[in-house]
């Protein structure tokens, strides 16, 4: 069967210091440059979480407030894997739902990992064990509304969560109280 997702012939899969196996540069890569796009199938949460998560884990990207795409058997399982580790401190990010690119210049050898902050609005708490310096500890499904993430990943959200995060600050701005001292004639 075809791989279902796309991993640059930069990129080899080996074994991650940060869990399992993760997704490795093999040549430098340039900032902007695509790493990797997701594949899958379009699902909604009920049949992620019924059907899916249970048999094959945390495979989903999501793309919606009640969709993601995800592999449904074991066998699409491996063919749609990225590799791509989550770090606190990420060189991936996100251009579009699906497309994984370099934030920045990487060199060769450096693993290949993304902050989930930058895919997922869910409802969960993990323990992270990325290692990274800046290390958040705690991860949640929420970390995308944290201000200085939200300035550190600014461009590489999913377009996902760059609408919700336009939608959130758009709604703060208008309750903002107004000046209305200039709008008095005396």
């Amino acid at each position: 069967m075809t791989r279902l997702s796309y991993l640059s012939p930069k990129t080899e899969v080996r074994e991650s210091k940060i869990h399992g196996r993760g997704l490795f540069a093999t040549v430098d890569i340039a900032k902007d440059e695509i790493v990797a796009v997701k594949g899958g199938r379009i699902v909604n949460r009920k049949t992620l979480r019924e059907k899916i998560t249970s048999r094959l884990g945390p495979v989903e990207i999501q793309i919606d407030d009640d969709l993601f795409i995800a592999p449904v058997s074991n066998e699409e399982r491996e063919l749609s894997m990225l590799y791509s580790n989550h770090s606190c401190d990420a060189n991936l990010g996100i251009r579009g739902e699906i497309t994984f690119v370099a934030m920045r210049d990487i060199r060769a050898g450096e693993e290949l990992a993304h902050d989930w902050a930058m895919t997922d609005d869910n409802h969960y708490s993990v323990e992270c064990k990325c290692g990274a310096p800046n290390c958040r500890r705690v991860l949640t499904g929420k970390d995308w509304q944290r201000p200085e993430l939200q300035k550190r990943y600014a461009g590489y959200f999913s377009a996902y969560l760059t609408r919700k995060i336009a939608a959130s600050c758009h709604s703060e701005q208008s309750e903002e109280p107004h000046n209305r001292s200039s709008d008095h004639t005396e």
